[in-house]
């Protein structure tokens, strides 16, 4: 499989300040890959690192299969960027700023051009200061999308956007890959990772700490399992059960975590007088949780 992004040991220091440090990264052509992190994990950074914006303390990084410290230019001409902060002029209207970038780019299509216009719900005859932050984000989606780039950068693309916009931009995502283009998507919104992304990748402190489907993920946290008895919770006869942690009695009620199958845990609940049984499938935020130590905050 082509590499979109191969990174070897990439590491950027600001001084004494951390930037990342030996980031080992594959982004395979035609995936939407996720790069999860809170703010403050080094996503920028690598981005920055990528279209070679910034100079890597050490290591080496190649996006298209070109070297980003010989082949910026190359790598530019070939990639839709959206950055995370970001200032355009002030005294062009959204669409001349829609325009500018397409004539410097070239190759776009104005119909596809006045369809992502039209989709976003933007208003393309105000000037770009004039904007709420939401709309300055549809023209700066409109810029990376517009001449369909084989790959897509984009550095928490959905700030400030509301709800129904997020899901137009998430089926321009899938409209990308089917197209068999690559997308890399920095966020710490884990919602809208698990719904577009084909791997996830969590970065925390700099070091990147897991890479995987986001399936895979989820097994890895594991289900979360109640079982309500008839009379008190055998908790002794799941003790030593493999991939039950974390049990817990309360009266009748059985609480643990599964890793694996739930199916012997099921069959062994079946020999007692069960009453209920719940299963809860773990989400990305479960495991992203989990790699930061934390516990999700209950909030009905």
């Amino acid at each position: 499989m082509a590499l979109a992004v191969h990174t070897e040991r990439l590491t950027k220091y600001y001084g004494r300040r951390r930037g990342i440090i030996d980031l080992n990264l594959e982004v395979e052509c035609g995936e939407v890959f996720g790069f999860l992190g809170p703010n403050g994990a080094g996503k920028t950074t690598t981005i920055r690192l990528l279209l070679d914006f910034i100079r890597p303390t050490r290591g080496t990084a190649e996006v298209l299969g070109l070297r980003t410290d010989a082949e910026a230019v190359a790598i530019h001409s070939r990639t839709g960027y959206l950055a995370g902060e970001f200032s355009l002029y002030d005294r062009f209207s959204g669409g001349e700023t829609i325009a500018y970038f397409a004539n410097l780019r070239g190759g776009v299509e104005p119909a596809y051009q006045r369809s992502l216009v039209e989709r976003l719900g933007l208003d393309p005859s105000l000037r770009y200061r004039e904007y709420s932050k939401g709309n300055k984000q549809k023209v700066a989606l409109v810029v990376a999308f517009q001449h369909r780039p084989e790959l897509l950068i984009l550095d928490e693309p959905t700030s400030g956007l509301d709800p129904l916009v997020q899901q137009e931009f998430l089926r321009l995502l899938a409209e990308a890959r089917a197209d068999g283009r690559t997308v890399f998507l920095s966020s710490h919104v884990i919602g809208e990772v698990e719904r577009s992304c084909d791997r996830v990748a969590i970065v925390r402190e700099g070091r990147l700490v897991r890479v995987d489907k986001v399936e895979a993920l989820r097994d890895l946290s594991g289900h979360r399992v109640e079982l309500r008895f008839a009379g008190p919770a055998p908790a002794e006869a799941f003790e030593s059960m493999p991939g039950v942690s974390e049990l817990s009695a309360d009266g009748p009620v059985l609480r643990m975590r599964v890793a694996g199958p739930i199916a012997p845990v099921v069959r062994a609940a079946a020999g007692f007088d069960l009453v209920d049984l719940l299963s809860r499938e773990p989400s990305l935020e479960d495991v992203f949780l989990a790699e930061y130590g934390m516990e999700a905050v209950d909030v009905r």
